[in-house]
């Protein structure tokens, strides 16, 4: 179909006549005579000095109706296949829905509450700062980001259908303008109904939930390579047979890793990334990408992507939360974690964004934390240092940015959407405890996002500590084929967890990937 683009002005874009009036000059015709054409992109363009929407129109009809989004329905399913699912957030929800489609049954496992009981227990994170090591912003219904932001903005176009994930997610509750959006997002305070929603579909055709029951071993049948899933354990006692067990646990369930360590599943290190949270005031964040335009009516909070390298390392913003806050993420009691989130208005005051180092499996085993799971360990040192640093009851070490520049730790700093509270502080001291030099390259970072955006180095931006679970330090091998673990027939190692995915959108896309797998070999073994 033939594109078309337009470069509309801040009141036109949302205009009808005006927007029709764009589109007939451009296609030399009159608007009587305009031809049928939809929407299917929006985005913002910021550059040259001056702030347009861009709205690109195909023409003819769309392909298919508003009534008809969402592909495939899920059918009636049977249970005959004994396929599993360990954890309810993208990856696993996505995979049974996809098996649904298909009438096969799973029965998905998830450690954590459902939407509403996991509510009351972020509040008692936030509040009181106590931790649940099973139902937090990590574990519980719809995984990690069903309460942290919702942002579907993906480059995993080339791993499989992004617009069915989309579709669907828009059939069961988020706005249709994700379908358009060119940086879609929900808002944690749509998802949760979205996530719900996709649950209580899967479950009117017979797909089985388990919540607030965690895996405790996987059972195995045979030796070497005919090794295969029997089965898995359950906190609670129960057992259930799995021919085929889906590994869908996120990247912060570090007990699973422990676990497949011990049943001799092959794992690998694989890099991440970690460091802090920068906020600043929203305001800032505007005047610096809309310039005049800044507090025009039509224009969002605005948003920023930055990258550096430094010392041979990549140093970059990850999961940049306009308008949003800072929330706690911890899953163990013993440390702290930091991650952004923002609700689907985007109006908070502030805007935070991960400031964060890529780390190499080298750069860990130098420092003394070796093994497959040193990675883990690696983490577990910054986060603990983060707990100390802020004093307790999950309050979080701060340090204007202008002080980390001077080498120097602040004295106060400014008021932060971080609930538990910062602490002032040296956010050196905690990142630079292992003796690897996050600190230097973050300065280094700074100095050059400085020259890129002048005015995001100030006095009013704090840096807080410590942003470490952006992704897992442990990747699950699994066979390109077949997309089972070399080690165990039957097991498939599936999104953010099993180093797969990186965001609700690519998970949910390897989680569909997945449950086609599990259909090929569960029908190969009905043919046998």
């Amino acid at each position: 179909m033939k594109e078309i683009l337009l470069e509309m002005g801040l009141d036109e874009a949302d205009d009808e006549a005006s927007v029709a009036r764009a589109l007939a000059r451009k296609l030399g015709t009159s608007v009587a005579d305009l031809p049928a054409c939809h929407l299917v992109k929006r985005a913002i363009d910021a550059r040259r000095h001056r702030v347009r929407f861009q709205l690109v129109f195909e023409l003819g009809e769309p392909e298919q109706p508003p009534e008809a989004l969402g592909g495939a329905q899920p059918r009636e399913v049977d249970h005959q296949y004994e396929v599993v699912i360990v954890g309810g957030g993208p990856a696993g929800l996505f995979c049974a829905y996809e098996l649904a489609r298909r009438g096969i049954g799973a029965t998905v496992i998830d450690r954590g509450k459902l939407v509403q009981p996991r509510r009351r227990d972020l509040k008692g994170l936030t509040r009181h700062g106590r931790v649940d090591p099973d139902s937090n912003y990590c574990f519980g219904e719809g995984g990690a980001g069903t309460y942290s932001d919702g942002k579907l903005y993906t480059r995993a176009h080339k791993r499989g259908n992004v617009r069915d994930v989309l579709e669907l997610l828009a059939t069961h509750g988020a706005p249709r303008r994700i379908l358009t959006d060119a940086r879609p997002h929900i808002g944690s305070n749509i998802l949760p109904k979205v996530v719900t929603a996709l649950r209580e579909h899967l479950e009117q055709v017979g797909v089985r939930f388990v919540f607030e029951d965690r895996v405790t071993n996987i059972v195995t049948v045979g030796h070497g390579s005919e090794r295969r899933v029997a089965g898995v354990e359950l906190m609670s006692g129960r057992s259930l047979p799995a021919q085929q067990l889906v590994l869908a646990t996120g990247h912060s369930a570090r007990d699973i890793y422990e676990l497949l360590a011990r049943l001799e599943v092959l794992l690998v290190p694989k890099a991440f990334a970690l460091g802090v949270r920068i906020e600043h005031p929203q305001p800032a964040i505007n005047q610096i990408q809309y310039g005049k335009y800044a507090g025009h009516p039509k224009l969002p909070s605005a948003s920023y992507r930055l990258a550096a390298t430094v010392d041979g390392r990549g140093v970059f913003s990850f999961c940049m939360c306009p308008g949003g806050f800072i929330v706690p993420a911890a899953t163990e009691v013993d440390g702290l974690v930091v991650n952004g989130m923002s609700l689907s208005r985007r109006d908070s005051p502030f805007a935070n964004s991960g400031l964060v180092v890529a780390v190499e499996p080298e750069d860990w085993e130098k420092l003394g934390f070796g093994g497959v799971l040193g990675g883990i360990e690696f983490q577990r040192a910054l986060e603990r240092s983060a707990l100390v640093a802020g004093g307790g009851d999950l309050r979080a070490p701060s340090t204007r940015v202008t002080d980390f520049l001077g080498k120097k730790g602040s004295t106060d700093v400014p008021k932060s959407s971080y609930v538990p509270g910062v602490t002032a502080s040296n956010i050196r001291d905690v990142l630079d405890i292992t003796g690897l030099p996050l600190s230097s390259r973050i300065e280094g970072a700074l100095r050059e996002f400085e020259r890129t955006m002048r005015g995001y180095v100030t006095s009013a931006a704090q840096l807080v500590g410590v942003e470490s679970r952006t992704s897992s330090p442990v990747r699950i091998p699994r066979d390109p084929g077949t997309l089972q673990s070399p080690t165990v027939v039957g097991l498939y190692p599936s999104g953010e967890g099993a180093g797969y995915a990186g965001g609700i959108m690519s998970a949910a896309v390897d989680g569909i990937q997945i449950a086609r797998a599990v259909e090929q070999s569960a029908l190969g073994k009905v043919a046998c």
